[in-house]
């Protein structure tokens, strides 16, 4: 009788080990999301990527060294992008990967960079404006900008205007802008953009910036019709890198609390990559520039994120505050 008692619970508890796994495993396959299946090479090709020392930027540059490409690590620290660097080197087997060293959150920084690239190389493919920060606390750059809309969206509108003639003369080229679904909601404070006048919330601010990202890309995509440069924004998904950072020593004991099941609703940043990469090299996405992707397909943009009016007023305010010539 014992026996039989104790076989039963083997049983049942091998039953729920087989349940919990296979759960799982789906709820994974769920987080995950899309897949980039494209077999596209990039030889002959050069991209540069931001923020591609960390996360979801790093997995992006590491998959178009695998393509063939000549990559630029474009990155605020330089002996964390050289080890980024050399890490993808080994691992590709593609030794032109390079690091060159841009600040976003400063101007000078952006306009050096750009000016050192023109003048070292040949061609720009494909630029991906991925580097971010997020739901920090309010810090002016030293251009005296809010830091979360300087670094997401003002030095990206800056690098990419700077660069967009060796894009155009690269053509067919591609601009792609990491947004975050956390547009939705999301403002253009044009009255009190460094929140100067209403008390400073990271979330709002950091929402503005990513709705600034999808705004930018689709007037990019406006302006640069026929050119054969394209532009595409997109959500990554919610993927557990440091972008995290600021909100975890806010709060290290719920952040702590929380990192278990984090972790299992989270992409990875491989994962998060996927939809970047897909945007990059999928063939056949001319028609789409402009459009706002999510787990490798178009999807559709929050109404603030398909304001018009507001990109174009965006461009105008950002073409001021970055100090380029009113035509830009």
């Amino acid at each position: 009788m014992w026996k039989e008692l104790k076989k039963n619970q083997l049983v049942k508890y091998g039953a729920v080990a087989t349940v919990t796994t296979i759960s799982y495993v789906l709820l994974r396959k769920w987080v995950a999301g899309g897949i980039c299946r494209s077999c596209v090479k990039l030889h002959g090709k050069t991209v540069v990527v931001t923020g591609a020392n960390t996360g979801i930027g790093k997995e992006t540059a590491r998959d178009m060294a695998m393509r063939g490409a000549r990559v630029i690590l474009a990155c605020r620290n330089l002996t964390r992008g050289e080890s980024a660097a050399a890490e993808i080197r080994s691992s590709t087997g593609n030794c032109n990967v390079i690091v060159r060293q841009l600040d976003l959150a400063s101007l000078g920084s952006v306009r050096q960079f750009s000016q050192e690239f023109l003048a070292t190389e040949t061609r720009l493919d494909i630029l991906i404006n991925n580097a971010g920060i997020m739901l920090c606390p309010k810090i002016l750059t030293v251009d005296g900008y809010e830091s979360q809309l300087a670094v997401n969206h003002l030095g990206h509108f800056l690098l990419t205007n700077l660069l967009l003639d060796m894009l155009k003369a690269s053509s067919p080229s591609r601009v792609v802008n990491v947004s975050s679904i956390a547009h939705q909601g999301g403002k253009i404070h044009f009255d009190d953009l460094n929140f100067d006048k209403k008390r400073y919330n990271p979330v709002t601010a950091y929402k503005q910036s990513k709705l600034a990202n999808l705004l930018f890309s689709r007037e990019l995509a406006r302006r640069t019709k026929g050119t054969g440069v394209t532009s595409y924004s997109l959500h990554p998904g919610v993927i557990r890198t440091e972008l995290w950072r600021f909100s975890q020593s806010k709060y290290p004991t719920l952040s702590a609390a929380l990192s278990a099941p984090a972790w299992l609703l989270m992409k990875t940043p491989r994962q998060g990559a996927q939809t970047t990469i897909y945007c990059a090299v999928t063939e056949g996405l001319e028609d789409k520039s402009g459009c706002y992707f999510s787990d490798c397909q178009v999807k559709d943009p929050s109404p603030e994120g398909r304001d018009d009016l507001a990109a174009l007023r965006l461009w105008g305010v950002s073409t001021e505050l970055v100090g380029l010539k009113k035509n830009s």
